[in-house]
């Protein structure tokens, strides 16, 4: 089958984003588990705040401290009409919350430092380390300057400066299905591939709720892509964009390291849906050049 038969002419719009790379390690397998998907749970850059994702999972011969551990990326969005400076502010407060509320209430975490080429550092003394309320102090372990937060259940672990970068934001595909149980294998599908690419995460998984950039309600944010609902195709007629027999949309987005990361993760998730009985195609999610810098060609993934 050639795969470009069935890809619409179109791109998908992405955009430059602030991230940081970490290992997180427990004792516990699922109390791990737990903090990890806990962290990275709300997809959220959209309002403001910052959203991650699981990008690996690791045994204890991974890990700086010999635990079973995981890669974590967190994200956050470069503002507009804003300083970077200001941003990484937002982005550090922001990456505080999901660290202290989501990891360091869960016994026996500890957290590390993984992008080994940052373009800055943040010092997590400030909004993370605190939490020891001036009693948390620093020891030389693991080869690196770990902050230590006394707690009631001793102690949580924290390397003292974590590492931040530019990357891709946003970067997706849309799943055009005729079937429910097509989204649901597809969906895996895609998800399954991508996540074999080092360097990139789902923040959404399987996204139900493609948006677009322009609202009758600007207080909410994005709101729904109506020309793509099939609930509403007949009320919309000839504004309706659903092609014939598409009944169901969900849309993957990636966050990658580096364009290169993204693409490939791009190609590879969709290769991987093209045999699913009922996908009739893949499309992408662009705003005319109103969301982002970055216009990626689906058919540029596959020369």
């Amino acid at each position: 089958m050639n795969i470009k038969n069935k890809i619409a002419n179109t791109y998908a719009e992405a955009f430059a984003g602030i991230y940081s790379r970490i290992v997180l390690t427990a004792d516990d397998k699922n109390i791990l588990t737990r903090a990890a998907e806990d962290s990275t749970s709300t997809p959220s850059v959209v309002i403001g705040r910052v959203e991650g994702g699981i990008e690996k999972w690791l045994d204890e011969t991974q890990t700086p401290d010999n635990r079973k551990g995981a890669i974590l990326q967190f994200w956050g969005a470069i503002q507009k009409k804003k300083t970077i400076q200001d941003s990484l502010a937002k982005f550090e407060t922001e990456l505080s919350y999901r660290i202290r509320q989501d990891i360091l209430v869960k016994p026996f975490t500890a957290v590390f430092n993984a992008l080994s080429k940052p373009e800055g550092k943040i010092d997590m003394m400030v909004h993370v380390g605190h939490c020891g309320d001036g009693y948390e102090w620093i020891e030389n372990r693991y080869g690196k300057e770990i902050i230590i937060v006394p707690l009631m259940v001793p102690d949580f672990m924290i390397e003292r400066y974590l590492g931040y970068a530019k990357g891709i934001m946003g970067a997706n595909f849309w799943i055009m299905c005729k079937t429910k149980k097509a989204v649901s294998q597809a969906g895996q599908k895609a998800l399954n591939a991508i996540h074999k690419i080092k360097g990139v995460v789902t923040p959404f998984d399987v996204c139900s709720a493609g948006s677009k950039t322009e609202s009758h309600f600007p207080l909410i944010g994005p709101t729904t892509n109506h020309p793509y609902c099939f609930s509403l195709k007949k009320k919309l007629g000839s504004k309706s964009m659903l092609p014939e027999n598409v009944k169901y949309i969900p849309e993957i987005v990636i966050n990658g390291v580096s364009m290169e990361a993204v693409k490939e993760a791009m190609k590879k998730g969709i290769e991987a849906v093209m045999q699913v009985d009922g996908v009739a195609g893949i499309s992408a999610g662009n705003y005319g050049g109103k969301l982002g810098e970055y216009k990626i060609e689906l058919a540029e993934l596959f020369p």
